[in-house]
């Protein structure tokens, strides 16, 4: 988070600098109506006599107005602006540092969590920064400018006892903040905690109406959102208590400077349009000091913004190597896992225990093994999607971990099992917003995945635009849209992960004949639960709590009447029924 905040201020530092020239320069302008009524106050004692100074001091007082407005425009605009840019470069950042997260990683946190850095926690450290550019540097030029004005203008023993109320409320201010900064960071978990639950009750919806459910997730809400509610209302008592300190401030400057102003005209010391003047810089102090309570309570609100996307950018991101000229080339050879084994990061017990496989260039390897037994994690490791030690896995005779990153996911089709569709058109989704594919390209893969004629009946076709994750179509058409991206693909390795489930027999067969023909000179993993999809493999594996448990072809396989044949008796009698 440091890095991106250092090269924000490098871009923009020109900008930041001539704005808080621009602020200094409105509140020395401003310092100057106060003196100037001041002097109109003394000299409306001899109107006749001081025509011509009253005249020009009245000049004066239109030109520092209009000198007021010129500069007043510049400054806000440009305080608006770098704030609106922190905010815009920081998700950018904040969005690319996420897309190169580890897997493991990014489980590890909620998507209400990353939801809310994305919005509260980014709008606080903008909010944050524009109190600081604005009302930091203009508490800061107003005591420097206002306090010599007032000491060398009027009288400095009447500044000094003056302004003492001041010294000792913003001593009051800085121990107050503490108990804002503490009630804030409770409100900030609070609202990550409703949104995490807002966001699983969005997706779970259709779960929550099937089973009625709709009265408990209300109660479970209003207690969350109760508990946000206490947590703001302390963050509102707190910031009340550093405003009423304000208030009496003030009351207190103001009192001074009236008993002890009026002494000292008494004693001639200094002029009435002197006491005038002097109750006008008191007023300059009135905005400062009000904001700095505010400014102080958004700084800390935004320092624990800031420490929270720091901590979430500081989370381990996916090594990429430098890509050779070579490298850019198609990724072909025979797969080859050697005594992998496998655990999560966060866990002890091994997902995957001495595995031992060999894929030769073409070949089909099928995958089948009950829910747990390490089938997905086995081909996200083939992608890199989590780390595993050297030489385990090799593509063409090459350690998978020194082949970059992006040439492996280049090269490697993979159909995920949970068949993701982006809330967009269907073309986009095929293409997963990849240029250079014709529509031509696009609607022969929708024929081979056997959804052609079903996207032609719907209202724009390919350019149908379809609900978040796909939530207008079926199981089995979001299955084959997603099949679709592999017969797009001119990858030379293809993975489809337990991607049949919805289709129907009749479907499921004519799709896997379009499948084998696409594969005929491609490597190609087939994970399934079921034996139809993958009984022509080359070479199947049945995994069993992480260990091979049984290998060779599909006839072999059921000739032993070990597990698989359990697998094939079994979907033989469902088929019959």
């Amino acid at each position: 988070m440091k890095n991106i905040v250092i090269r924000f201020l490098k871009k923009h530092y020109l900008y930041i600098i001539i704005q808080t020239v621009f602020i200094f320069l409105n509140i020395y302008f401003a310092t100057y109506p106060a003196k100037i009524i001041g002097n109109l106050i003394d000299l409306l004692y001899d109107i006749s006599a001081n025509q011509s100074a009253i005249i020009q001091n009245i000049i004066y007082l239109l030109f520092v107005s209009i000198g007021l407005l010129l500069v007043r425009f510049p400054w806000r605009f440009l305080v608006t602006y770098n704030a609106r840019s922190l905010e815009k470069e920081t998700k950018n950042e904040l969005f690319k540092q996420f897309l190169k997260m580890k897997m493991n990683e990014i489980q590890e946190v909620k998507n209400g969590e990353i939801m809310s850095h994305f919005t509260k926690d980014i709008s606080e450290l903008r909010a944050a920064f524009y109190r600081l550019e604005s009302y930091g540097t203009r508490i800061i030029a107003t005591f420097l400018i206002g306090v010599v004005t007032m000491a060398q203008g009027v009288n400095l023993n009447l500044t000094a006892i003056t302004l003492l109320p001041i010294i000792v409320t913003s001593y009051l201010i800085v121990k107050i903040k503490k108990y804002v900064e503490a009630s804030f960071k409770v409100s900030q978990e609070y609202y990550t905690e409703l949104s995490e639950y807002v966001q699983e009750s969005t997706d779970a919806i259709r779960t929550i109406k099937a089973y009625s459910q709709e009265g408990n997730q209300l109660k479970e809400f209003i207690r969350k959102n109760k508990k946000l509610k206490t947590a703001n209302d302390s963050v509102d008592v707190h910031s009340t208590l550093l405003t009423t300190c304000i208030n009496v401030c003030f009351g207190l400057c103001y009192a001074i400077a009236i008993l002890f102003g009026s002494k000292l005209v008494l004693e001639n010391t200094i002029t009435i349009g002197d006491f005038v003047t002097f109750n006008g810089y008191i007023a300059l102090f009135v905005g400062p000091v009000s904001w700095l309570p505010s400014t102080i309570s958004r700084f800390k609100r935004g320092q624990i913004s800031y420490q929270r996307l720091d901590q979430f950018l500081s989370l381990e991101k996916e090594k990429y190597l430098p890509l050779e000229p070579k490298e850019e080339m198609d990724l072909k050879g025979d797969i080859k896992i050697s005594h992998l084994s496998f655990h999560y990061p966060s866990h002890f017990d091994e997902v995957l225990e001495d595995i031992n496989i060999t894929i030769p260039q073409g070949n089909t390897l099928g995958i089948i093994g009950t829910v747990g037994s390490g089938k997905t994690t086995l081909v996200n490791l083939l992608l890199r999607l989590y780390s595993v030690q050297d030489n385990m896995i090799y593509i063409g005779d090459k350690d998978i971990n020194k082949i970059p990153i992006e040439v492996i996911r280049k090269n490697i089709c993979y159909i995920t099992q949970d068949n993701f569709l982006f809330s967009n058109t269907i073309e986009k989704n095929i293409s997963l917003f990849k240029q250079g594919y014709s529509e031509k390209e696009i609607m022969k893969s929708t024929k081979e995945a056997m959804i052609y004629d079903e996207i032609q009946e719907m209202s724009d076709g390919i350019y149908t635009m379809i609900g978040e994750r796909g939530v207008d179509l079926s199981g089995g058409q979001k299955q084959r849209i997603a099949v679709s991206r592999a017969f797009l693909n001119s990858s030379d390795i293809v993975i489809f992960d337990d991607t049949f489930s919805a289709l129907d027999n009749k479907t499921e067969g004519k799709l896997l004949e379009n499948i084998k023909k696409m594969t005929q000179n491609k490597t190609c993993i087939i994970i399934s639960s079921r034996i139809s999809d993958i009984k022509d493999a080359d070479e199947i594996i049945v995994l069993e709590n992480g260990k091979i448990a049984e290998r060779g072809t599909h006839e072999q396989l059921v000739e032993q009447e070990g597990n698989y044949y359990t697998f094939y008796k079994q979907q033989i009698s469902q088929n019959n029924e």
